[in-house]
């Protein structure tokens, strides 16, 4: 049966972009609806994304931690042989995403949302059709919010499917590969490469780049690429890959040579798109840019009372941003002076060991003769010993202007490093000097100790080094 809704906010799609938006409307006491047609409510991140592949890396770990035990004992703890079953690990994983599920359900509930489950077709700026399982619904809007998200790219000679795999099916195997190829060196490929390898899988990596995490300077890099090495993952630098077939993956090295990898499974992981296609954004008259919706500092599109956050809008594609865009478009639309112009979005790649990057890196500042920079290493951090984090050449990075001390960027990699990013951004954030950093008590023992340590020696007196 046909239904018509009308609305002063519609949101197009269900994840860290679209469901905070929607929270943050209904907060702001805006009559909202929110059309959910991909993964589910928290969209990618919560479903198939950035919750359940921590899980999965998590479990990977402890699994590895019970293997040094059974090979000879780490930290005077010895154990059996352990087993993994992942089809077990798979449903605690599916659990958490459940559980998180309800939770996003009940806070939209809460703010009195109505949430819409079926795909969006629009046939103008401010109207669309919704086919549910229960008939088509029209819906009109005064506010419309874009924020669809983004999907893996496909590479056309190696379609999805069967044994070729995108992370969304990574995350849900019933037992770990025998022989794993991941194709694309980028964070995503490496965070599964390095999990699945922890639980015992034959791993190589296949990337057209010279080195892993391109986007990375290479004193962040070096420490991911020495574990990898040292756990046997076979690295194929430079090359390129090829059509998969009866299990064998062809790749072309970087001399041009024919490689032929076996693989029970190959994982694509070379990129993701913004998803543009199947909704009807050609009929919305919205300015492009690239492959992206174009926006301005208020997250606005070019048609007038369209607005687009989250993956949809282009780099970084990561879920924080998209949650930050969608609350200050919910307030622009209530009335409030807000505009979305960050000092920095940090970003995490979850590998062994994690890297952390916020602001300006060295290869942003190349050449520049106004930068300080100062690296302190984790090895001479109490905490990260104890925590067997400090041999694997960690270390916190800060770059700093040479004439007002102000912090321009900060970099880490090492283990747990993950948990100083909020601190790194908050400092950017407030436009912290070094000063600022090395005249606040930090908590020991912390990891967090080595960012106090990086500043003190750019200001030429560290403590411990």
């Amino acid at each position: 049966m046909a239904e018509t809704i009308k609305t002063k906010v519609l949101i197009i799609g269900a994840g860290t972009g679209g469901y905070v938006a929607g929270i943050r409307c209904g907060q702001l006491g805006l009559d909202t609806v929110l059309v959910d047609g991909g993964d589910g409510l928290g969209g990618t991140c919560l479903n198939v994304g950035c919750i359940p592949s921590k899980a999965i890396i998590h479990a990977a770990s402890k699994f590895e931690t019970v293997s040094k035990a059974a090979a000879g004992g780490t930290l005077g703890i010895t154990a059996s042989k352990p087993a993994i079953d992942l089809a077990q690990t798979t449903a605690w994983k599916d659990g958490i995403v459940r559980k998180l599920n309800a939770g996003v359900a009940a806070l939209l509930k809460k703010s009195k949302v109505k949430v819409i489950k079926g795909w969006a077709n629009f046939t103008d700026a401010k109207t669309c059709t919704v086919k549910t399982a229960d008939g088509d619904i029209t819906i009109s809007a005064e506010h419309v919010i874009l924020a669809t998200g983004s999907e893996p790219v496909e590479l056309p000679f190696l379609k999805f499917g069967g044994d070729v795999i995108s992370s969304t099916e990574a995350l849900s195997l019933d037992k770990v590969p025998g022989k794993l190829v991941v194709v694309g060196g980028g964070y995503i490929g490496l965070e599964l490469g390095i999990a699945f390898r922890k639980l015992g899988a034959e791993v190589a990596i296949v990337e057209m780049a010279d080195r892993l995490l391109p986007l990375y300077d290479k004193a962040l890099t070096d420490p991911v690429a020495k574990w990898l090495e040292k756990h046997g993952v076979e690295l194929h630098l430079g090359a390129k890959a090829g059509s998969f077939e009866k299990g064998q993956l062809n790749v072309t090295t970087r001399d041009g040579a024919a490689l032929t990898l076996k693989a029970n499974k190959v994982l694509v992981t070379v990129g993701r798109r913004p998803r543009t296609q199947g909704w009807g954004l050609e009929n919305m008259g919205v300015a492009m840019a690239g492959p992206f919706v174009k926006i301005d500092d208020r997250c606005a599109t070019s048609m007038k009372n369209v607005w687009a956050v989250g993956d949809l809008t282009g780099e970084p594609m990561l879920a924080h941003k998209g949650s930050a865009q969608g609350e200050v478009v919910a307030e622009i639309i209530a009335g409030h002076n807000k505009r979305f112009d960050p000092v920095t979005i940090a970003a995490v790649c979850f590998t062994e060991p994690e890297i952390v990057s916020a602001g300006l890196t060295p290869l942003d500042v190349e050449g520049r003769d106004d930068v300080l920079t100062a690296v302190f290493p984790l090895m001479a951090i109490g905490r990260a010993l104890a925590l067997e984090a400090g041999d694997d050449g960690g270390f916190v990075r800060v770059l700093a202007s040479k004439t007002d001390h102000r912090l321009l960027g900060v970099q880490a990699v090492g283990q747990h490093v993950s948990e100083l990013s909020n601190s790194f951004a908050q400092m950017l954030e407030m436009g912290a000097v070094l000063e600022d950093v090395s005249g606040t008590i930090h908590v020991h023992p912390t990891m967090g100790e080595a960012f106090h340590e990086a500043s003190l020696r750019a200001l030429g007196h560290a403590i411990h080094i």
